[in-house]
Formats: structure tokens, C-alpha cells, sequence
């Protein structure tokens, strides 16, 4: 048996640049894991792929992506005999816009790797995780990091520091398509020039956040603007939305910060708030 953390993440900054024929979209995204976890629990069986998310909704087959990853592994690994059982306890919300089954998924695959003892380089795990989804691979990357193209080319962003944060999930979720869908109507298919912000402190960091796909959400519920102002309120140095959303998080200087912010904004209008650090 073997137990692992399997990490959120939040995109500090997001560009979508263009729309592909392929039907996906170019981006520019700066990507950061944070201490905010699921534990996922991996007992090698006789045959077979089992997955359980106990006090989830989520799917227990072929539906989730933690089994597709499962039975991507064993098809590129032929050669093993036998199955696994994996149990997820989810502290991550679901469709959150935190990366929370593109991390499972690449922790299903590191894992197997190791429990398998089959010594797939990260490189090959990554192209496996890519057929899964973009997020994937920057999951089993385990640095911060620029990503472009879809998301599978990833580059090492330097000199990022360390910071707290508060998350702020309104109690919903969105629909990764659906935002890109709505952002259509905006986008080109010609090539867009961008240049990509570097940031070594915490307040580069905080004023340098961005993300495209946020006055998308915005339009849809405005509540996430409301979140935002609470945590600007509260001293943040500043609020975005992660991903598609509609999670919101606020950057703190201090640990300390946080702590009094998540008091403040704890249970209000039913929202959940998780405090976590940079990883």
C-alpha cells in the first residue's frame, strides 16, 4: 500500500493566445502547485483497475480520470500482471478550477510507475499524461512553471517566491468547455504577440495576476467579483480567478494575513475557504 498527496494548483497568470483548428487553444499560463491536497491510496490487486472516492460524487469507473490513467499506465506496461485498488479522499473541489483530477491522474501514473518498479523517465510519463489532459503533464513536471501550447510544453519558471494564499470556492462548478466556448466569440484565429512577466517578489507576483477566461466567469456570476473585493478587502494583494473558475484566491505577504482573512470570509454566503502556501 502506498499513500500520496496529490496536489491543486492555482494559474497565477493566463493568456488564451488563439484558437486551434484542432478545436483546443493555445494559452501562456504560469502554474503553481499549492499545499491544498487530496490523499490518494493506492493497494496493488490480483487484476483488474477499482477506483473509490468515498464521500464523492464523483464516478467510480471509466468516467474518472484517475481510471483512464490506471488503464493508460497498464496498456503501456503490458508486461505486468495484476491490478491496482485506489481510494481518493477529495479535499479538492471538484471542477474548481484547481487542477484537482489532472493532478490525480498524474499521481496515478507516478505512483504506478514506482509500485510496477517499470522506470518510465517523467518524460514518458508525461507523454502518456498528455493523452489524459493538458494539466496532466505540469503535475508530473512537479515545478512551477510556464506552459504553452495546450499545456504540454512546459519551461521551468525561476525565481517564483513563496507565498500564502487564501481560496475561495463559491460552492459551484464550471464548465472547463463551456468558459472556452463563451471566450470564442472574443478570439481570432490569427497568432496573438505576448510578451511573458517575470516576477520575483511577492508583490510582482500579486499585481502581475491575469487570466483571460476570468471576465468570462465574471459575466456568468458575478459573485466571483464579489470574492475578489472581499479578499482585496481583507488584505490581499491581490485576487484572481484560478483557471476557468469559479475558485478565487487572494495572495498574502504572511501567513498571519491569511489566517485573519479566512477568519473574516469563513462561512460567509455559504462559500468554503481553504488556506495554503506555495509549493
Amino acid at each position: 500500500m502506498i499513500r500520496k498527496l496529490s496536489p491543486a494548483k492555482v494559474n497565477l497568470y493566463l493568456r488564451v493566445l488563439r484558437k486551434r483548428r484542432d478545436g483546443y487553444h493555445d494559452i501562456a499560463s504560469l502554474m503553481q502547485r499549492i499545499s491544498l491536497c487530496d490523499e490518494m491510496i493506492f493497494r496493488p490487486a490480483a487484476r483488474g483497475i477499482r477506483i473509490r472516492c468515498p464521500g464523492s460524487s464523483l464516478p467510480e469507473n471509466e468516467e474518472n480520470i484517475v481510471f483512464r490513467a490506471a488503464e493508460a499506465f497498464f496498456r503501456r506496461a503490458s508486461r505486468i500482471s495484476g491490478g491496482i485498488d485506489i481510494a481518493i479522499n477529495k479535499k479538492i473541489p471538484v471542477a474548481a478550477g484547481l487542477g484537482g483530477g489532472s493532478s490525480n491522474a498524474a499521481t496515478t501514473l507516478v505512483t504506478l510507475n514506482e509500485l510496477f518498479g517499470c522506470h518510465y523517465t517523467k518524460e514518458d510519463l508525461m507523454k502518456i499524461g498528455a493523452t489524459l489532459g493538458a494539466d496532466v503533464p505540469f503535475f508530473i513536471f512537479e515545478r512551477t512553471a510556464w506552459a504553452f501550447g495546450i499545456g504540454e510544453r512546459l519551461q521551468v519558471a525561476e525565481d517564483i517566491p513563496s507565498f500564502s494564499l487564501l481560496l475561495v470556492n463559491p460552492g459551484f462548478a464550471l464548465s472547463t468547455k463551456m468558459i472556452y466556448q463563451n471566450l470564442n466569440l472574443r478570439l481570432t484565429n490569427e497568432t496573438i504577440h505576448y510578451s511573458i512577466p517575470r516576477f520575483s517578489t511577492v508583490h510582482e507576483v500579486a499585481k502581475g495576476l491575469f487570466n483571460d477566461l476570468e471576465t468570462v466567469s465574471i459575466g456568468m456570476h458575478p459573485v466571483l467579483a464579489d470574492i475578489k473585493k472581499n479578499l482585496m478587502t481583507n488584505a490581499a494583494l491581490g485576487a484572481l480567478m484560478s483557471g476557468s473558475g469559479p475558485t478565487v484566491f487572494g495572495i498574502f505577504e504572511k501567513e498571519k494575513q491569511a489566517i485573519v482573512a479566512e477568519k473574516a470570509l469563513a462561512g460567509m454566503n455559504g462559500w468554503v475557504v481553504f488556506r495554503a502556501a506555495s509549493i
